[in-house]
């Protein structure tokens, strides 16, 4: 999880976010918690996946928190709308679910965190910076999980014949991305390869540059779909 204190917007421009919940008790908690940090802006809020959508396309908010449970359009789905629509913006899953499916499914639909319910209420202001700043937010419990996933995809994905050449990583960077896959924030990627957070950051954004994608896990989905990375 992203550590407390990482954050603040660029160049002092407030981080603009959406929330996106059914319960309006849930919302209003969010909003309060995030209206009391003056780097963080909350430009909207939406009850449903449809709304969300539609808000996003107008607000281009910087983080949206998103419910995955949701009448007329789930959060999943409205991920997948926002990130068609306004790719700049960050996704956290803000749900009671820990099912490994739905936490799968959120990341492949461009969810960049993924964060239960019980979080505490002060935690989601640094969790919003965090995921800001180009971090994944995934606890190690639910990262352990994540990770069983990607070893099933692996196992799936050595069946299938092998499609278009796929960019090239640097060896170092393909030892970064494996990290990244055991749920290894940037700091603790840093500890493990005796180099600096700055160093690691570079080479996250040299790697998402080069597959073209917006968020660290969905490199991995794409490494391991592409067979880049095999993870047992």
């Amino acid at each position: 999880m992203t550590e407390p204190g990482e954050g603040g917007a660029p160049g002092g421009e407030p981080i603009r976010v959406l929330i996106v919940d059914d319960h309006e008790l849930i919302r209003r908690s969010l909003a309060l918690a995030l209206a009391a940090e003056p780097d963080i802006d909350v430009v909207g809020e939406a009850s449903d996946g449809q709304e969300a959508v539609e808000l996003a396309d107008r607000l281009m908010p910087d983080v949206a928190l998103m419910d995955v449970r949701m009448p007329r359009q789930d959060g999943i789905e409205a991920t997948k709308g926002i990130r068609a629509s306004v790719p700049s913006t960050r996704i956290i899953m803000l749900t009671v679910s820990d099912e490994e499916e739905d936490l799968f499914e959120a990341i492949k639909a461009g969810a960049t965190g993924y964060l239960l319910k019980d979080v505490q209420i002060n935690d989601v202001p640094a969790a919003v910076r965090g995921v800001h700043e180009g971090q994944s937010l995934i606890n190690p419990a639910m990262a352990a999980k994540l990770i069983t996933e990607f070893a099933n995809m692996s196992r799936k994905e050595s069946e299938r014949p092998p499609q278009l050449p796929v960019p090239r990583l640097t060896e170092r960077e393909m030892e970064v991305l494996r990290l990244v896959a055991k749920g290894m924030n940037n700091r603790e990627i840093a500890k493990q390869l005796f180099i600096s957070e700055n160093t690691v950051k570079n080479h996250v954004r040299n790697i998402l540059d080069k597959l073209q994608l917006h968020s660290r896990m969905e490199a991995v989905v794409y490494a391991v779909r592409e067979r880049m990375l095999e993870i047992t």
